[in-house]
């Protein structure tokens, strides 16, 4: 089963041949996701020559890239974890430029006819229930002490008329964010790399990193420069192995309700996020639809993403549950697709990027924020393989995966135990009722990685 997303990219499509046999390339990109598809793409626009192969397990988009929210986000919201890590004037660059990636995603699609039904109508960092209200504050307050206004403030009243629902209490708008639909931009990066010479092999799962190049079951890449593009499943890596959390977001989705739509006010393509521990973030589409998805559901236990994390959703119910309590309105409209996908986490909740060894590179730990941001992790790892010295081969986020989860079955226990207390927090909280003193202070105390929000207080 895919997502709804790629039921409709997919239609028609026709796979690229699976590796078989042996071939030489200059750099091999293993991963056909938006990493290594942005990745192979700024290879040849820096050097045209270049013989790019990209060897991905599924076909491109079949991962996370073509089953996430849609929303295209930048940092301005994590701005706090990017300070932390590598000082405000990086931190600053970095958000500024993941804000420029989300238009320059829309005049590349633009510039290359690809429909990716993109629209830049803003995004809303909201709350819906008291305890989150003004999640945000730290941040702005922090931007601002530094001249940066991405956010504008809204009332309960404003924040309802834009997401069209009265369960909203407060927010702040980022005018920055768009939508698309993402299985639509992954095949339409796929399509711009084949012809710009980029030679793809789909259903080549890779099954071991040799010396010089990769090997798949039925066939090898020779080639002294390797990109890992490997998302959750970088986490496979020895070295990145306690670096990583993986976690499924779960999603559902309404059929088209275009006029229910018009009627609670929802009329654009502005995109919500709760700044709930567990996120809910929500997004209308070009024909109608809700499409509405929690973070923090099945928790990986080591490196093992088995099936769990592909098809139908696991916690459809409790994403169906939250969608109906913050559209009560839509009560009576069914759930039409329902999917899951492994998410990244890294322990601040930030990517990273670096060597695993001479020539070969890699990026992981987007965090669930990785369709803006994997813009620029193609350019930095891009800068990486090819021994570039440049704003992005040396920007904050190279060096050392920045900290260590426990190792297991410490990290697997710790997760089952921070989830129940999140549930029943959140439970908590919608009920206006205090939380359970131990599971208030877990949350409190977990790490950002942990959770798929902005640490804001």
């Amino acid at each position: 089963m895919r997502s709804l997303w790629l039921d409709e990219a997919l239609t028609g499509a026709t796979d690229a041949p699976a590796l078989a046999g042996g071939e030489r390339a200059d750099v091999c990109v293993v991963g056909g996701g938006y990493t290594g598809l942005w990745a192979a793409l700024r290879l040849k626009e820096l050097e045209p020559s270049l013989d790019v192969a990209l060897v991905e397990a599924d076909v491109c988009g079949g991962g996370p890239s073509g089953r996430n929210g849609g929303m295209a986000l930048s940092w301005w919201s994590k701005f706090r974890a990017l300070e932390a890590l590598c000082g405000s004037e990086e931190a600053l660059r970095l958000a500024r430029a993941s804000a420029d990636a989300v238009a320059a995603i829309g005049a590349f699609c633009s510039e290359h006819g690809i429909d990716a039904h993109y629209r830049p109508d803003g995004w809303l960092w909201s709350a819906t229930s008291d305890a989150w209200v003004g999640a945000w504050s730290p941040t702005i307050e922090r931007l601002e002490t530094l001249g940066e206004r991405p956010f504008r403030e809204l009332d309960g009243a404003e924040t309802e008329l834009l997401a069209g629902s009265r369960r909203q209490l407060a927010a702040v708008f980022e005018q920055t964010a768009a939508i698309v639909q993402p299985a639509l931009l992954a095949r339409g990066l796929r399509r711009v790399a084949l012809e710009r010479g980029v030679r793809v092999f789909e259903r080549s799962p890779v099954v071991a990193l040799e010396r010089e190049g990769v090997r798949t079951a039925r066939g090898r890449v020779r080639a002294t420069r390797v990109l890992l593009a490997l998302g959750s499943w970088a986490i496979q890596l020895r070295p990145l192995r306690q670096a990583l959390v993986v976690v499924s977001s779960d999603i559902v989705a309404t059929p088209p309700i275009p006029d229910r739509l018009d009627e609670i006010g929802w009329r654009d393509g502005v995109s919500v996020s709760d700044a709930r521990p567990r996120t809910e973030y929500y997004r209308p589409t070009r024909d109608g639809r809700v499409v509405f998805g929690k973070g923090g559901g099945t928790l990986a236990f080591g490196g093992r993403i088995g099936g769990r994390f592909h098809g139908p959703a696991r916690h459809a119910a409790e994403v169906e549950a939250a969608f109906r309590r913050v559209y009560p309105g839509l009560a009576d409209v069914p759930v039409a697709a329902a999917w899951t996908g492994p998410i990244d986490r890294s322990r601040t909740g930030l990517p990273f990027f670096g060597r695993l060894r001479d020539g070969v590179v890699y990026g992981s730990g987007y965090s669930g924020r990785g369709l803006a941001q994997s813009y620029l992790g193609g350019r930095i790892l891009a800068s990486l393989v090819l021994g570039r010295d440049d704003e992005w081969s040396g920007c904050g986020l190279v060096g050392v995966p920045p900290g260590r989860f426990p190792p297991e079955p410490l990290r697997y226990a710790g997760g089952l135990v921070l989830r129940s207390a999140v549930v029943a927090t959140e439970r908590a909280e919608d009920e206006r009722r205090r939380p359970p003193r131990l599971a208030a202070a877990a949350v409190r105390l977990a790490p950002a990685g942990l959770l798929p929000r902005n640490r804001s207080r």
